[in-house]
């Protein structure tokens, strides 16, 4: 019964990734494309983030497996210390579990103990579940637009 999704047997744990597996490398490979057209980090990108200094990489695992990952980025700039959410992302098989819910206040924690005073993300319009997860847990929709360049 352990190895169904969502069964009661199940048993879910965080934890911040401090090297880089094969086992991440598969399940960022499996998960991020559930979250964005983005190209897939490979092996060489997540060890950028795992050694990025105030970068931190958390992933949920439910009896075992890789089933979710968020990446927090702390930085300094001249108002003080502040936070952002990168790739939150929970496998479709498992959501609606509290899983986004338990690696949102994890990363929420981290920033806090950084020295954060704001925690920013960004979260497309479609992605419903999420940006009802993001207001709950207080977060504010705010009304500067979102510019980018693609700079590749």
């Amino acid at each position: 019964m352990g190895d169904v999704p969502g069964s009661p047997a199940d048993t879910v744990a965080l934890e911040r990734v401090t090297t880089i597996t094969q086992e991440l490398v598969e399940a960022v490979q499996r998960l991020y494309p559930q979250l964005t057209d983005g190209a897939t980090p490979d092996a060489e990108a997540l060890a950028r983030v795992v050694r990025g200094g105030r970068t931190f990489l958390f992933v949920a695992r439910c009896d075992g497996s890789i089933v979710g990952m968020g990446t927090l980025v702390v930085y300094t700039v001249v108002t003080g210390t502040a936070a952002h959410v990168e790739d939150l992302v929970v496998d479709a098989r498992y959501r609606a579990r509290g899983i986004g819910e338990r690696l949102m206040r994890e990363l929420m924690s981290q920033a806090r103990a950084e020295g954060a005073g704001e925690i920013a993300l960004t979260s497309h319009p479609t992605r419903e579940a999420a940006n009802r997860l993001y207001q709950r847990l207080g977060f504010e929709l705010g009304g500067t637009n979102h510019y980018s360049l693609d700079l590749g």
